[in-house]
């Protein structure tokens, strides 16, 4: 795509948004990061309306969690709401998560990565020592995905099913870029958190840095995925700019500027749709659901992502992060060594 202007964004942002997907999920298992506010908890209200067999809300936090359940169930009148504890700042919490889903679900048909954080130009780091939100952004969703793969894998091949996997990115990915020295250094991801390379200036940019590795994992992941069925269909979703808690952390200075920008944004509820679609459009065919793997949506359409993805630089930097991303969580876990050998190609 060309460059994105801001008024291509004023565009998409007056744009209504298309009405909620909707599509009997009876005896299907849903689970949805980051669904105690905002986008998740808007996503997770929709899904617990198409009545699945269990619907997975996973929060870091469980006072806030339960909050979050309760209001699901009684806006939807769906009772079977399961509250599972997770955070993506922490690699053990994340392979809890898994060994629990692992025995206790027996099927995963749709995973929502949608947990994020944006620290506002703050250097923070996590338990594991990487910046944080390189981190909860990129490495834990990740991580995730790795873990929950097998399970989906299986999932479509007992129950002739198209699992999905939707990455939640955003089109301020059209306004990031990595630099040529970057992705030529043998260790790019380890550069991006470490606390030199992370000037004022990165920092001011690193959330736009973590949604661009969101897509370009999606795409190295959709890549290496059997082509052919028992697979899962992965797909990155923009909602879009949304009145949502994820810039309660916008500093005094920028605040100003925020304000106009929150004018055009969307409710959480309509970004939210836009993750639906992820999950359940596109599905009425086979040739639908096939060009729907490694695609880029935005008001429930596929969209093509930024000429920067699509150059020789972006499709080197979309292996090189890919390699470093692999060789980091098979340290932290080595389950991801086994699933890249077992199940995915090349």
């Amino acid at each position: 795509m060309k460059y994105y202007s801001h008024e291509d964004f004023v565009r998409e942002q007056t744009t209504p948004m298309a009405p909620v997907v909707t599509a009997d999920l009876s005896g299907k298992t849903v689970i949805v990061t980051g669904a105690n506010t905002g986008i998740g908890l808007e996503a997770s209200k929709h899904f617990a309306r198409m009545n699945p067999g269990r619907l997975v809300i996973v929060c870091r936090n469980e006072t806030k969690g339960q909050v979050a359940a309760t209001e699901i169930k009684n806006e939807t009148n769906f009772d079977c709401v399961e509250l599972w504890i997770m955070d993506q700042g922490d690699f053990s919490s994340i392979k809890a998560f898994a060994d629990r889903a692992e025995k206790e679900l027996s099927r995963i048909d749709y995973l929502v990565e949608n947990a994020a954080i944006y620290n506002a130009g703050k250097y923070i780091l996590t338990t594991n020592g990487w910046e944080q939100e390189l981190q909860v952004n990129h490495l834990g969703p990740t991580l995730l995905s790795f873990l929950l793969l097998p399970k989906m894998i299986t999932t479509a091949k007992t129950h002739n099913t198209h699992p999905r996997l939707v990455s939640v990115s955003s089109n301020v990915h059209y306004w990031a870029s990595i630099e040529k020295e970057l992705i030529d250094a043998p260790n790019p991801l380890e550069i991006c958190s470490s606390k030199e390379y992370c000037t004022p200036s990165v920092m001011e940019k690193r959330y736009q840095s973590t949604k661009l590795l969101n897509l370009l994992a999606v795409r190295a992941l959709h890549a290496r995925l059997p082509q052919t069925f028992p697979t899962i269909t992965i797909v990155a979703v923009n909602p879009g700019l949304c009145d949502s808690p994820l810039y309660r952390s916008i500093p005094e200075e920028s605040k100003n500027y925020w304000a106009d920008r929150m004018k055009l944004a969307y409710t959480s509820e309509e970004g939210s749709r836009q993750v639906i679609y992820g999950a359940l459009g596109g599905a009425d065919t086979e040739e639908e659901e096939q060009s729907m793997r490694g695609g880029y949506i935005s008001l429930s359409e596929l969209r093509e992502v930024s000429d920067w993805i699509l150059s020789e630089d972006g499709s080197r930097a979309e292996d090189k992060f890919w390699n470093e991303t692999v060789k980091v969580l098979g340290e932290v876990d080595d389950r991801v060594h086994k699933v890249v050998s077992g199940y995915l190609r090349g």
